[in-house]
């Protein structure tokens, strides 16, 4: 598969026109209950989740474009949306939802002769949940 058309959506507003990147990750903790009983061996069971929303955006300054949507978002949790594919959410293009922490915002970064990008990680808050409609 070619990722040529991802889908997101942060607070409800489709970002698919500023969107170079976007990645999804999750995670368990890991916590040990190696015992006398393991006979040497590490045991370890599954402990509290968490994920992250990674975006890379083509900066946009105009009126209701990106830096607009984005910078009164800061410091709140808000919903987010990610598939593969711009397409309906389906067995073979799942939809992951749930809810983020707009934790930071880089307005400007760049070198001179740098597109002018944004990179963030944004930490999820609460479950994530994978749907195919």
């Amino acid at each position: 598969m070619v990722l040529l058309a991802e889908y997101l959506s942060i607070n409800a507003n489709v970002l698919n026109t500023f969107t170079k990147k976007a990645e999804l990750t999750v995670e368990v903790e890991e916590k040990d209950v190696t015992n006398y009983a393991s006979l040497g061996w590490k045991e370890v069971i599954g402990g509290l989740k968490s994920g992250e929303l990674g975006c890379e955006f083509l900066q946009d300054f105009a009126a209701s474009q990106l830096d607009a949507i984005m910078w009164p978002l800061l410091g709140t949790v808000v919903p987010f949306e990610a598939r593969a594919d711009q397409g309906a959410a389906s067995t073979s293009n799942p939809k992951y939802t749930g809810s983020i922490l707009i934790n930071g915002w880089n307005p400007i970064t760049g070198s001179v002769g740098d597109e002018a990008t944004v990179s963030m990680s944004f930490p999820t808050s609460g479950a994530v949940t994978r749907a195919v409609s």
